[in-house]
């Protein structure tokens, strides 16, 4: 796929990354100065202007589910290079990513990793792989939220669902806190598609699922429950279940 939509949205970043970047690694480098909230919006504002330069809206179901303590750790399906975009900026707290090397070193996305306190993950690599879960762990026992793709990566599954890995599911078992399934839909016609059409994505936060109800499961099962829960409601949606009613949230005009 040619992905002209996210090539045309890089294009035109190229003059806000100018004055964007310095003032981004100046906050990244001087932390005394900036508090994890701080960097955090300050993240979320170049993950704002990254959307509205793909013409995205995106609509935010199940706010209520999200628990108020900290040390969350969101697992969402994969679609594309919109979906932590899309999730992040639904989110009123600091949360971190666990990014693909790859895309985490890229010119902005550098950037926005490194003030969200993300954590890179080198996906052909099983000793990497092994080091970023348990940076992830450690910082989500510390009380920071995280969000992990358990899918790995995306191809052009749209909509559907693909496997899960189930290593990423041990940093809940260890760190035993809330687990809380998200669903995205639509979000890959956001940055990867070929047309420049306006394009609203939907983001719904589930149910979350404690340690009470998921600490005696293995990894595997755990992967199973979340991923059980996803496909229930992204099916749910693609058969017209689920109304698309009044959003908890509307980011961007819809």
């Amino acid at each position: 796929m040619l992905n002209l939509r996210f090539k045309w949205v890089v294009a035109i970043n190229g003059l806000y990354a100018l004055f964007t970047v310095p003032v981004a690694n100046y906050a990244i480098d001087h932390k005394e100065k900036y508090s994890s909230a701080q960097r955090f919006r300050l993240a979320c504002r170049m993950i704002n202007h990254m959307r509205r330069c793909s013409r995205t809206a995106t609509r935010v179901y199940g706010v209520e589910n999200i628990p108020k303590d900290r040390g969350v750790i969101f697992y969402s399906n994969h679609q594309g290079k919109y979906d932590a975009l899309g999730i992040l900026l639904a989110l009123k707290r600091p949360c971190g990513v666990l990014w693909e090397k790859k895309q985490a070193n890229r010119l902005l996305s550098k950037q926005v990793c490194r003030l969200l306190e993300g954590v890179d993950i080198d996906l052909t690599d099983p000793r990497e792989k092994v080091r970023s879960i348990h940076r992830v762990t450690e910082a989500v026992q510390g009380g920071r939220d995280f969000l992990i793709f358990p899918e790995g990566g995306y191809t052009n599954n749209h909509n559907e669902l693909q496997q899960f890995q189930s290593g990423c599911f041990s940093c809940s078992l260890r760190s035993k806190g809330p687990v809380v399934p998200v669903v995205i839909y639509d979000s890959y016609k956001a940055m990867n598609s070929n047309t420049f059409e306006k394009v609203i994505t939907q983001v719904h936060f589930l149910k979350a699922i404690f340690y009470e109800e998921y600490g005696s499961l293995t990894k595997q099962q755990l992967a199973e429950l979340v991923k059980s829960r996803i496909a229930a409601k992204l099916e749910g949606i693609k058969a017209g279940l689920y109304p698309d009613g009044k959003p908890d949230l509307v980011i961007g005009k819809a």
